[in-house]
């Protein structure tokens, strides 16, 4: 058995050659599964890539069948501090399981964490995670637009402070005008927002769509790729292509 801390400093023993993994975190679940699929025996039913996934399904992230996962017989599961609750990580812990956080803000800090986590549990860095590093190396040179960035509406609520996703966008030139908010998903009033020339509208966790959204706001707005704008995994590797695309075209 070994000893690792994990992005919450927590000690997390797993044996020394992990072979059952579950994973609640759909980011998470492409990381390990493009890495080495053979070592995932559960997800959520949202962990929707790879596409062609075959292992065991365990509810949501917020719900998840912790008897399910117990039947499993994990030797970790690995689970976000934000995306999913203390209280099941918790009572996964007196189970016996290993439960593995993450908790990244930044895009440095999620390659970090993805390093660190598939280091303890599959012994290597996969070559996708380099390259993703190489992708996000160089800063953003040009225009810099202030922008919007709702996730949800029925209430309306936006991104605001420490976001991973309010890091992406501000890697190729896009500012989240409400990233001094004192929360980081506020409630907003769509007709009285801080002076903004663009709404990004990501299809998650919300599903905005051209016809679900842009007819709410004053300003231009444009829809985005939920998966490369939250997910921090193999996606990283093409999402500041992706979204310079949708944002900068």
């Amino acid at each position: 058995m070994t000893e690792h801390a994990d992005d919450l400093g927590n000690v997390v023993t797993l044996p020394a050659d992990v072979r059952r993994v579950v994973s609640i975190v759909p980011s998470l679940t492409e990381s390990i599964a493009t890495t080495h699929v053979h070592l995932l025996v559960g997800a959520t039913d949202w962990c929707t890539h790879p596409r062609e996934l075959d292992v065991t399904r365990v509810r949501g992230t917020k719900n998840p069948d912790l008897d399910l996962i117990r039947s499993l017989e994990p030797d970790v599961v690995v689970a976000n501090a934000e995306e999913n609750r203390a209280v099941d990580l918790d009572v996964l812990r007196t189970l016996g399981i290993a439960v593995w956080t993450t908790s990244p803000t930044t895009v440095d800090e999620s390659l970090d964490s993805l390093e660190r986590m598939l280091s303890a549990i599959t012994g290597e860095v996969p070559a996708w995670l380099e390259e993703a590093r190489v992708e996000w190396s160089t800063p953003y040179i040009g225009k810099r637009r202030p922008a919007v960035v709702p996730i949800w509406r029925r209430p309306w609520m936006a991104l605001g402070r420490d976001t991973f996703a309010g890091d992406v966008l501000a890697r190729i030139g896009i500012d989240n005008v409400l990233s001094d908010s004192g929360e980081r998903y506020p409630r907003i009033d769509v007709e009285a927002l801080p002076d903004h020339d663009l709404v990004v509208l990501p299809d998650e966790p919300f599903p905005f769509s051209p016809d679900d959204g842009p007819e709410a706001f004053v300003r231009p707005a444009k829809c985005v790729s939920g998966r490369h704008l939250t997910w921090y995994g193999p996606s990283l590797v093409e999402a500041r292509d992706v979204l310079t695309a949708q944002l900068r075209s």
